[in-house]
């Protein structure tokens, strides 16, 4: 849900006008709109490269997750990581269009810690992919656009942490 979407439901749930501050938001929003779909652009038209850099930054730092025994062992245990690792990044554009982290959260935050404890998946392990993903994806950007997009990576691995 984007910026406007909020406004508008907040101050009609409270049978008013939006206030200055609020329009104010309203116009950061509209006024970064450029930078924001550039920015999901980027990241959209080059997932497949960023996702192969991330994976190989996390294999490289962590080689004992793709080690017998470990949980990315095995082409089908790599490939669902992998996938994983498309559907934050895609996430993280929701997050980066809307101007807010409430996509994130509401689409893929509750219960995410619960979701991986009960696999078997150590969260502490995704946190550190999640770290990888940033990085191959910002790298990517400009350093405007970097500063932009980072804190709703940031969002995430907090919230896994």
């Amino acid at each position: 849900m984007s910026v406007v979407s909020q406004v508008i439901l907040k101050a009609d749930d409270e049978l008013r006008y939006p206030s200055s501050g609020e329009l104010k938001n309203i116009k950061d929003y509209l006024q970064t709109g450029e930078q924001r779909i550039r920015i999901v652009t980027t990241l959209a038209e080059k997932e497949k490269k960023i996702v192969q850099e991330a994976t190989k930054q996390l294999w490289q730092k962590r080689p004992d997750f793709i080690s017998p025994g470990g949980n990315a062992y095995g082409e089908r245990q790599r490939a669902l990581c992998i996938r994983d690792y498309g559907w934050y990044l895609r996430l993280i554009t929701y997050g980066i269009l809307a101007g807010d982290k409430e996509p994130i959260e509401k689409i893929g935050l509750i219960g995410v810690r619960e979701m991986y404890n009960s696999l078997g998946v150590p969260v502490p392990g995704m946190v550190e992919a999640i770290n990888c993903l940033k990085k191959a994806s910002l790298d990517l950007l400009n350093a405007e656009d970097a500063a932009e997009a980072a804190p709703y990576f940031d969002y995430i691995i907090q919230a896994m942490s």
